[in-house]
């Protein structure tokens, strides 16, 4: 072999190996992060066994009290609303269960990719209500839960008396919001994302981690040690940075095949969103579905983001509370 052909292969080799390279020391990254990430933030409540998996949850309040169930949205944990305003409600009284949905936080990924849809997650949830011997309860659904709340209220309506839907994700998405570059497409292939998230994903995500806990506040500040008390940091773990990809990216298709239905709810319904949230955006989730669904009652909170659960904690207890006491007022007339 020539020289020239011998530095001609030479250099071709040279970026698959600087490649490898970037992936190896991002695979050990990931690791360190992960292992840290979990021995920082064990587990905070009991474990509730499903399929033979288990479900992570956070619980306070009376355990007579009335059942509360919340629900967390994207690239959080059950931390996130029981922390916001969940304490709260079991200061007045509540039983408050927040569950970290399949994949998140310390729950396993039952039913691996597939969970992906909130139905399936739903499913999820309702066997652990039933393991837990909860419901009819109030359901609580911030952001991406916004969906799985709805879907828990559509297909398993005996564990659901009422629905407090919080900055909600759940009418279809426009088209041109699904249209994404050619790298991305790339990168949420199956296998390169499975290989991203266990390489280079976790460092990344690390470094942007900052940035996004103060982007999802907007327009307030964050939250004086926010970060600390949600537990952030288990997003970063592999395993869960695959989930959340899979959650966002599956979820266009869910709405769409899961909104049609709204119409058909019957279930008590409190909508509840921040007119200046630039995250999900009122006109255009919150309104129309509490249009959709028969009954439902809107409360826009003038200059409120997206952390409503935070930074309006007080004003989203006492809407809740309110809702929770005049379903109790209504209930004998419709047992009548």
């Amino acid at each position: 072999m020539s020289r020239v052909a011998a530095l001609l292969i030479t250099i071709l080799a040279l970026p698959f190996a600087i490649l490898g390279l970037v992936l190896a020391l991002g695979a050990v990254a990931s690791l360190v992060i992960a292992l840290r990430a979990g021995a920082a933030n064990p587990p905070a409540g009991p474990f509730v066994e499903v399929a033979g998996e288990r479900l992570a949850t956070i619980q306070a309040g009376p355990a007579d009290g009335p059942p509360v169930i919340l629900l967390h949205g994207a690239s959080a944990n059950a931390s996130d609303p029981m922390e916001g305003f969940g304490r709260r409600l079991a200061e007045k009284g509540f039983r408050v269960i927040a569950f970290d949905r399949p994949g998140f936080g310390w729950s396993d990924r039952i039913a691996g990719s597939e969970a992906a849809a909130p139905s399936v997650q739903a499913r999820i949830i309702a066997e652990g209500l039933e393991k837990l011997g909860v419901g009819p309860a109030m359901v609580f659904g911030h952001s991406w839960a916004g969906a799985l709340a709805l879907a828990l209220a559509l297909d398993h309506p005996a564990r659901v008396s009422s629905l407090v839907l919080a900055a909600p994700v759940a009418m279809p998405m426009p088209a041109q919001m699904l249209v994404l570059p050619w790298y991305w497409r790339l990168a949420l292939q199956p296998p390169v994302a499975w290989l991203l998230s266990r390489t280079i994903g976790p460092p990344l995500a690390q470094s942007y981690l900052p940035e996004t806990a103060k982007r999802v506040f907007q327009p307030q500040s964050e939250v004086p040690g926010y970060a600390e008390a949600v537990r952030a940091a288990l997003v970063l773990r592999p395993g869960t940075l695959l989930a959340n990809v899979q959650d966002l990216v599956g979820l266009p298709a869910a709405l769409a095949a899961q909104s049609p239905r709204y119409g058909d709810l019957r279930v008590p319904t409190l909508v509840i969103s921040g007119a200046a949230d630039p995250i999900v955006r009122s006109e255009t989730q919150a309104v129309p579905l509490a249009k959709a669904i028969p009954g439902a009652r809107l409360v826009l909170l003038p200059g409120i983001g997206h952390m409503l659960h935070f930074v309006a904690a007080e004003r989203l207890t006492d809407e809740i509370a309110r809702f929770a006491g005049e379903r109790r007022e209504a209930a004998p007339l419709v047992r009548e």
